[in-house]
């Protein structure tokens, strides 16, 4: 493989002159493809413009918060260039101050000397921009109306510039001349940047966080300058193509640019002296990081094993793709032959194939995919597995057909060597998905079976989820949204008793990330009320007989709640290992929704219990509704409760009347329109399909109904009860049908939150429904404090055992 050199420094691409082709009896080839422009935006440069932002904010936040210890070093650094004898102080004055215009001006003419001076102009056009901007934003900083906190990091309470116009102008010029791209003028003009730096920390005239900021700035608008201009295109065009094609021993006789591949690397069709014809891939290094922040992103999200590495040197690209074609050819597989790889020149490579004749999958039309096609695809796949070779893009344009119907497998640049078991079963999961999309899920799981066996195919089930497949594939998905859940019926049909563990690609869903951004805005509505709490005030006044009764209370709705389980579950379940798996459940909701962790963990124990899959969900969803039901008909039967018994000051009937008519409004508006309608109608078929009949067995057995029904009810009045308790236990005095009213909204609230547990929603909603029922800030707040301590914090220690000791025995 010819070896790929690094240079600091882009110099043109020499083209094959064609007389001098001539000369070699090699007749000139013309290469049909469109112009090349002169320029090029890199999305390298829009990277490192965007990082150097980030940097920059980070710097600035971190500057906000540790002042003091930046002051302090601050004063270290002056303190100890006050022991530097004063000669050599000024003579580092001196020396920086001349340098740091000295260099840049050298560098211009040792530019202008090598006929590039038109990078010497960018850096100019840099430097211009990068002074106004620097001299813009310094005289924001020090107005009264811009932000005086940054404005005094910056200046250190001195009058000073915010940010230094010369260093600005001079780093921004470095950054958009590519002076990092040759190590010696690099480490000189740092080298005067540290002394120029050095002379204004010793006369005082900048801070460390203006040197900071100074340094990122500039370079930020040294690589915004060289995005917005662009830089010259240094792609190497076709003919230097046919030249390293040449060097390679073929000998071209035409040449045409053809569409490029999903990685946005050049193809070329080339025709060869004597019929035959080639291939070829260009991989150029300025597209190494196209597409960078989608791989960063999903090697942050997905697991170790599934992710790739996010940014790859063109030598190890090209050694990658080189590599997989020919582990693909030793496994036997129907692959096009690599010939040959070169460099060319210096800012690009090649892989040069042979070419086959043959039109991908995605061209053809469903009728042309034959069983004995989907045969031939899943053979040439297992090839692959057997050698432990993962493809990795198993789609409609990498799966070819020739013109006897034999398949062909492209594009092996995306694929892995000595693969492990995960990356193999998304192949298999991949392959599946996209056939299922052409074929229907019947056909693609009936040809993979004979082929790659059942086994394989129920391994394949826990990856049938869209994070693991491609992104074309995903899209697809958005219109056959089923198609999933019906492989993974066919696969259960054909083994039925297979074990399926559940895998997990993702490091985080997207819904943490809404989770933590809602604790911390939950944290910062209710921190300041907390604030305006004397605890130990409120602590030493408090009745704490009505704190045990509140404790009692809160123990009671966990009896009620297993009571719930066992009413709706027709097998019989043990009360004790029951109540044991509600504890559990308010461990689960540290980290999962109110809504969603006594779900999932409720159902996993019935499923551990013996109860089938289906019916176990239909039992838990059973309870949810009759749940829901409970919760509407208390809500209004204590709004009118209260509202015919209580001062004007807290009314929920009239609050009512405007939510039952915002409710028909919203019942109207999705009835109406069709697309609502529709996807209403389609949420709800599984509960009517399954949650109403298992309500119906439990109607027909009058210990059942005790337990469902009777549980939910006792549920609700706990609840009440404990936080009626925690008011009354600080001195509030309230309506036993009013506190009802506040805590049904607030738990409606909590349970749409998407934060652990209601975390913060639930607090917040609890304290302003208290407020508006006439309570003082600090009863309200100590209230719901000592409420959310007996119901959610207090059980997560004993939540915990239970959780642990209900995972030894395997009933969870």
């Amino acid at each position: 493989m010819a070896n790929i050199r690094e240079r600091a420094d882009t110099e043109d691409l020499a083209e094959e002159d064609p007389a001098v082709a001539q000369s070699r009896d090699e007749p000139a080839v013309f290469v049909v493809e469109p112009l090349f422009p002169q320029r090029l935006r890199r999305p390298s440069d829009a990277l490192r413009f965007l990082a150097t932002l980030l940097a920059l904010a980070a710097v600035i936040l971190l500057s906000l918060v540790a002042k003091q210890t930046l002051y302090g070093l601050e004063q270290d650094v002056l303190t100890g260039a006050g022991f530097a004898p004063e000669f050599l102080t000024r003579i580092a004055t001196f020396l920086g101050g001349a340098a740091v215009l000295g260099v840049p001006a050298a560098f211009a003419v040792e530019r202008v000397f090598h006929r590039d001076g038109l990078r010497v102009a960018e850096g100019l056009i840099a430097a211009i921009i990068a002074m106004l901007a620097s001299y813009l934003v310094g005289e924001w900083v020090r107005s009264p109306a811009g932000p005086q906190d940054l404005g005094r990091l910056l200046t250190g309470g001195r009058d000073l510039e915010p940010l230094n116009t010369l260093l600005t102008s001079v780093i921004a010029y470095a950054t958009a001349v590519r002076i990092s791209r040759r190590p010696t003028w690099r480490a000189l003009m740092w080298t005067v940047i540290a002394l120029f730096l050095l002379s204004l920390f010793s006369g005082r005239a900048i801070t460390i966080p203006s040197a900071l900021v100074t340094v990122l700035f500039g370079m930020a608008m040294g690589y915004a300058t060289l995005y917005g201009v662009g830089s010259p295109n240094t792609r190497p065009p076709g003919n230097a193509v046919v030249t390293a094609l040449r060097r390679l021993a073929f000998k071209p006789v035409a040449a045409r640019r053809i569409e490029d591949d999903h990685q946005g690397s050049r193809r070329y069709a080339v025709g060869l002296k004597g019929g035959g014809s080639l291939d070829v891939t260009v991989l150029d290094r300025d597209q190494q990081v196209a597409g960078l922040p989608y791989r960063l992103w999903r090697r942050i999200w997905l697991s170790s094993e599934t992710r790739r590495r996010a940014i790859r040197s063109l030598r190890a690209e090209l050694e990658r793709e080189a590599l997989m074609a020919y582990a693909a050819q030793a496994a036997g597989a129907s692959t096009p032959r690599l010939l040959a790889t070169s460099e060319i020149g210096t800012e690009a490579a090649l892989l040069a194939y042979e070419h086959l004749d043959a039109r991908p999958l995605d061209l053809l039309d469903d009728e042309e995919i034959t069983d004995e096609l989907l045969l031939r695809i899943w053979r040439q796949v297992r090839l692959l597995q057997r050698q432990r070779l993962a493809h990795r893009r198993l789609t409609g344009d990498s799966i070819q057909v020739d013109a006897d119907g034999e398949v062909i497998l492209t594009d092996a640049r995306s694929g892995e060597i000595a693969a492990g078991d995960l990356l193999l079963r998304i192949d298999v999961a991949q392959l599946l998905t996209y056939l299922g999309l052409r074929v229907g899920a019947e056909r693609s799981v009936k040809a993979a079976r004979e082929i790659m066996g059942e086994a394989s195919l129920a391994a394949a089930i826990p990856l049938l989820q869209k994070i693991a497949l491609t992104r074309d594939t995903r899209s697809a998905l958005a219109k056959n949204k089923q198609l999933l859940t019906e492989l993974r019926d066919q696969i259960v049909v054909l083994k039925p008793q297979a074990a399926v563990e559940e895998v997990r690609l993702e490091r985080f869903r997207p819904r943490t990330l809404i989770t933590i951004i809602a604790t911390a805005l939950a944290a910062y509505i209710v921190l300041p009320q907390l604030s305006q709490v004397d605890v130990g005030h409120v602590v030493t006044t408090a009745n704490w007989g009505w704190g045990a009764l509140a404790l009692g209370a809160a123990f009671v709705s966990f009896v009620a709640a297993a009571l719930v389980i066992m009413g709706f579950v027709p097998a019989r379940l043990g009360f004790w290992r029951t109540l044991l798996v509600q504890f559990a459940s308010s461990f689960v909701k540290l980290v999962a929704p109110a809504a969603v962790g006594a779900v999932a963990i409720n159902t996993r124990y019935l499923q551990k219990s013996g109860v089938p899959p289906t019916l176990a969900l239909a039992s838990v969803g059973a309870s949810q509704l009759i749940g829901l039901v409970f919760h509407i008909a208390l809500l209004l039967f204590f709004a009118y409760v209260t509202g015919t018994s209580t001062a004007t000051s807290f009314t929920p009937s009239r609050g009512l009347l405007l939510v039952l008519l915002s409710v028909a409004v919203l019942i109207v508006i999705v009835l109406g329109v069709p697309p609502l309608r529709r996807l209403v109608t389609t949420r709800t078929r599984s509960l009517f399909t399954n949650v109403l009949p298992r309500l119906l067995d439990v109607l027909q057995s009058p210990r059942k109904m005790l337990e469902g029904f009777g549980g939910t009810l006792l549920l609700t009045i706990a609840f009440v009860s404990c936080l009626d308790a925690c008011v009354r236990a600080f001195g509030g005095d309230m309506n036993f049908a009013a506190v009802a009213v506040v805590f049904l909204a607030a738990n409606a609230i909590g349970s749409a939150a998407p934060t652990p547990g209601g975390l913060g929603a639930v607090e917040g909603a609890l304290i302003a429904g208290l407020r508006v029922a006439g309570l003082e800030v600090d009863v309200a707040t100590s209230a719901v404090l000592l409420y959310r301590l007996l119901t959610f914090w207090l059980p997560v220690l004993p939540g915990w055992a239970a959780f642990t000791y209900l995972q030894r025995n395997a009933a969870l």
